[in-house]
C-alpha cells in the first residue's frame, strides 16, 4: 500500500487548523490537527507522523518550547516547520535553534506552505546526489568521532551515542563530503535545504553553531569547523571511511 504522508497541526487558531487541514488532505496529504501542546503530546503518545507543523504564538507551551520538548525525545528526527509572525525575525531565529527544520512567516498561502512541506519531507528521506557519496552503512571517523551514515548520529572516543537532527545530519554531511574546501553560505544553504539563501537567513550559521555544540567545538578556537572571515566556512578534519564491524 502506497504511504500517504501525516501532517500534525499545531495551532491554537481553529479557522488556520480548517483552512490548511482542508488544503493539504485535498493534495493528498493526511492530517491531524490539534489546538495545543497537551493535546500533540497525547495524539504523539501513540501516533506516528511525517511531519509537525508548530505555531510560535501559543497559549500555555508555545511552539518553543514544544520544538525543544520533541528535538529532545522519541520525535526528534521528525521534520519541524515553525509558522511565525512576519515581525517576529527573533522567534524565527531561535526556532531554528530549537530544531525547526524551516519556517513560514505569517500572513502565508496554504500554497506555499504545502511547497515547503514537500521540500522538507523530501530533503529529510533523500540526500542530494552531490552528498551520495559514502555508501550505506559507512562510518566516517573524523578527530575523536566517527559518523554513522545508517543511524545519522555522532559516536565519540569512548562510544557515546550523539543523536542528530535531520539539519544537523545533512550539514554534517556536507561538511564530511567536502573536507578542507571553503563553503560559502549560499552553498551551504542550497546543498542543505535546496533553497537559495533569503536576506538575513541566518540558519546555516545557527545550524554550524548546533553542530558545533554536538561536536564539542569551541566557536572561537574550532577544530573541526572553521570560520572563514567574509568567505564561509571549511571542515579542517582529515575523514576516513571505516569499515562497520
Amino acid at each position: 500500500m502506497e504511504h500517504i504522508d501525516h501532517i500534525l497541526i499545531v495551532d491554537d487558531d481553529r479557522e488556520i487548523r480548517e483552512l490548511v487541514s482542508a488544503y493539504l488532505k485535498k493534495n493528498g496529504l493526511r492530517v491531524t490537527a490539534v489546538a495545543d501542546g497537551r493535546q500533540m503530546r497525547a495524539f504523539l503518545e501513540a501516533n506516528a507522523v511525517d511531519l509537525i507543523i508548530l505555531d510560535i504564538m501559543m497559549p500555555g507551551d508555545d511552539g518553543l518550547v514544544l520544538s525543544r520538548e520533541l528535538r529532545a525525545g522519541r520525535h526528534k528526527a521528525t521534520p519541524i516547520v515553525m509558522l511565525t509572525a512576519r515581525t517576529d525575525e527573533m522567534d524565527r531565529i531561535i526556532g531554528l535553534e530549537m530544531g525547526a527544520d524551516d519556517y513560514l512567516a505569517k500572513p502565508f498561502s496554504a500554497r506555499e506552505l504545502l511547497a515547503r512541506i514537500k521540500a522538507v519531507l523530501r530533503r529529510t528521506r533523500m540526500l542530494p546526489p552531490n552528498l551520495q557519496i559514502s555508501e550505506a552503512g559507512q562510518l566516517l571517523r573524523f578527530g575523536r568521532w566517527k559518523l554513522d551514515t545508517t543511524a545519522r548520529h555522532l559516536i565519540n572516543a569512548d562510544g557515546t551515542v550523539i543523536a542528530l537532527s535531520g539539519a544537523e545530519y545533512r550539514l554534517l554531511r556536507v561538511f564530511i563530503d567536502h573536507p578542507q574546501r571553503v563553503l560559502n553560505r549560499d552553498q551551504l544553504l542550497n546543498l542543505t535545504q535546496g533553497r537559495d539563501a533569503e536576506l538575513f537567513d541566518r540558519s546555516i550559521d545557527l545550524l554550524v553553531s548546533r553542530v558545533r555544540q554536538r561536536l564539542g567545538d569551541d566557536a572561537r578556537e574550532p577544530t573541526y569547523i572553521k570560520t572563514v572571515r567574509s568567505e564561509g566556512y571549511v571542515f579542517s578534519m582529515p575523514v576516513e571511511i571505516v569499515e562497520p564491524r
